[in-house]
């Protein structure tokens, strides 16, 4: 299987979310709001466009409280944290100002009955930085009891489930064998989750090299996924 990063619907249209963070003008609000079902990749998108991108990122943790979410943030910008919440708050302050960066808060469900979601409004309004928070599918319905908050989300962006077409990107630009059309087409109703697509693309690609099959059509993947006998029977080209 292939190491690559597959840039699918979902990744194409966050990325453009973060540029257009970027170049809202001082006086609009730049809370965005990510978020959607697991498997659809979302947490694999935001680690890449971190990786590639100056920003300060931090994955919340069941039971995280805000002085251990500011020393998280601050820890991003190699600054020290204080046992007093407002000393870390101001010292942060200060890094972002002199060296303004978008801030992303994964896993942001685990602070939504917490005072931290306060505080991550607070820096924004104070420092004016993008800021993204990254959540599960009903976190927009559990943030509507922050209305100061939800009143500066800029732009929200649900991640959707995989199109065919997605999952035969991924399988085209993952997989090491080659596939007919309708191959292609078949494994693309099989998963729609993006753990479950790679570990049916690991258990293909083991059973063709096992039965020495280098072109896969739809009848010889039933018979791969289905454990058939004489699989290589199904294959008329090898």
């Amino acid at each position: 299987m292939k190491k690559t990063f597959v840039k699918t619907k979902n990744v194409k249209n966050f990325v453009s979310l973060m540029e257009e963070l970027k170049t809202l003008p001082p006086n609009i609000p730049k809370i965005a709001l990510v978020y959607g079902e697991y498997g659809l990749g979302k947490s694999e998108t935001i680690k890449w466009w971190t990786f590639r991108n100056d920003c300060i990122y931090v994955r919340a943790n069941q039971g995280m409280t805000t002085r251990w979410l500011l020393a998280e943030i601050a820890e991003e910008l190699n600054i020290d944290s204080y046992w007093h919440i407002d000393e870390t708050f101001n010292e942060v302050e200060k890094a972002i100002l002199q060296n303004p960066k978008t801030i992303i808060i994964d896993e942001v469900d685990y602070l939504i009955d917490k005072k931290s979601i306060e505080t991550l409004r607070d820096l924004h309004d104070r420092t004016g930085c993008p800021m993204v928070l990254v959540g599960m599918a009903n976190i927009n319905i559990k943030l509507s009891k922050y209305p100061h908050l939800i009143d500066r989300v800029y732009k929200k962006y649900e991640f959707q489930k995989y199109t065919p077409d997605d999952i035969k990107q991924i399988l085209e630009e993952l997989t090491e064998i080659q596939f007919t059309n309708d191959g292609l087409e078949y494994l693309s109703t099989r998963e729609n989750q993006f753990r479950q697509i790679v570990k049916l693309i690991n258990k293909v690609e083991k059973k063709a090299k096992t039965n020495q099959i280098t072109l896969l059509d739809e009848n010889t993947l039933r018979g791969l996924l289905n454990e058939r006998p004489n699989i290589t029977s199904l294959q008329a080209i090898k």
